[in-house]
């Protein structure tokens, strides 16, 4: 049996290292690519069988560079590389907000426009969404939009590329304890206030986000095409919760 390809981008820290991590652990061949080339080197490093790859994601020739690099097409693509601007979104300079949007939105289209020009059956395209996409939260800026807009991307493209045996999927994180999110769980206030608001009680790790894009592409998952898997402990489900009945 041929080993598994996968490319994930923004994989030298937190979610993306977890993702590459978890991969990796489970066969595959991984290429670890992300901007910061020393730290991809070093999620690369302690993986059985992975390359660091540096490039842009919101540049298609340096995606193809990389995709060069990485020799053979990947079977699947993760799109996890991301970025945010807190602050309320009417304060948020153009300039920001177009960054926020290119990076997460066009970068998830130009990294999975160029695999896909490279993919064949049986391959798969995978992005890391948010909870955001669908409840937007006060001082988010730019974030839940592009968030949004890489949730319906990802429904297009599983029905644009069906036909040639290519799916396309999304992760949708909750309240997670990593990457982007950290600094902001480093107050303990905010830590036990956002797991009280969990079903499950506690906060989502990086690797429950990896054990979701492995599942997806297992044989478990072959079936399910164009679908947005919530990984958030129920949270999005809690409204009526904190509304009281007469």
């Amino acid at each position: 049996m041929s080993v598994r390809r996968a490319l994930v981008t923004g994989a030298a820290h937190g979610i993306g290292a977890a993702i590459a991590t978890r991969l990796g652990s489970a066969g595959y061949r991984v290429g670890v690519l992300d901007m910061d080339g020393t730290a991809a080197a070093e999620v690369a490093a302690a993986l059985p069988d992975a390359l660091p790859l540096t490039a842009d994601v919101t540049d298609a020739d340096s995606i193809d560079r990389a995709l060069d690099a990485f020799g053979e097409p990947p079977n699947l693509l993760v799109n996890n590389a991301g970025i945010v601007h807190f602050g309320p979104v009417v304060e948020e300079s153009v300039a920001d907000f177009v960054k926020v949007i290119s990076v997460n939105l066009i970068g998830c289209y130009v990294a999975s426009r160029q695999c896909a020009q490279r993919m064949s059956g049986g391959d798969h395209i995978i992005s890391i969404t948010s909870i955001n996409d669908r409840t937007p939260a006060p001082g988010s800026g730019a974030y839940p939009a592009a968030k949004a807009g890489v949730r319906q991307l990802m429904r297009q493209l599983a029905v644009e590329l069906a036909e040639r045996g290519i799916r396309a999927n999304s992760v949708c994180p909750g309240f997670i304890d990593a990457g982007m999110s950290a600094p902001f769980y480093a107050d303990p206030k905010v830590r036990e206030t956002r797991a009280r608001a969990v079903p499950l009680g506690r906060l989502g790790t990086a690797e429950d986000v990896a054990n979701a894009v492995a599942f997806l592409d297992s044989e478990a998952g072959a079936y399910v095409n164009g679908h947005e898997l919530v990984v958030d402990g129920g949270v999005t489900h809690t409204l009526l919760k904190h509304l009281p009945r007469d």
